[in-house]
């Protein structure tokens, strides 16, 4: 956790035993194969994958929940990084913004380090993502990446 000056930052981390280039392709390609706990499932909706491009998703429960989430990339290196916020849509309207989202990837000898980053408008933003279950719900986003990726290697 950090303060104001850093932007009221979670976050998770993960060895990945794979190449970034396996990584990779998981963190961006097979996104619902992973990016939320079960027995949720994720959606991707549309992805244009670069700065000003559209980024929604729709969180489906195990009981017809439904959330939506719409917002826009910052920021997208391939095989780096990419960086979400829902602060605007697409079309550039302010929204009721949450966080900036950093998922980030990079070489750590033959495999990987997998780093996933909430960043916040306010400490009390911060707080409320702590309290919705961040380190739970992100790590176990992070062990089902990395156990994905580890299986792939492993076919």
């Amino acid at each position: 956790m950090t303060t104001a000056s850093t932007g009221w930052e979670l976050s998770v981390s993960r060895f990945i035993a794979a190449k970034p280039d396996v990584v990779w392709h998981a963190l961006t390609d097979r996104a619902p194969e992973w990016f939320c706990p079960k027995p949720w499932r994720f959606e991707v909706v549309k992805q244009d994958r670069r700065p000003g491009g559209s980024a929604i998703s729709v969180m489906h429960g195990p009981n017809g929940e439904q959330v939506r989430n719409e917002g826009i990339y910052l920021a997208y290196e391939p095989g780096k990084r990419y960086v979400v916020t829902d602060a605007l849509t697409a079309d550039f309207r302010p929204q009721g913004p949450f966080m900036v989202g950093i998922w980030e990837i990079e070489p750590e000898g033959d495999s990987t380090r997998y780093t996933a980053r909430a960043r916040h408008w306010t400490e009390e933003a911060m707080r409320q993502h702590q309290e919705m279950g961040f380190e739970a719900g992100w790590g176990i986003c992070a062990d089902q990446l990395k156990a994905l990726c580890e299986e792939a290697v492993a076919a």
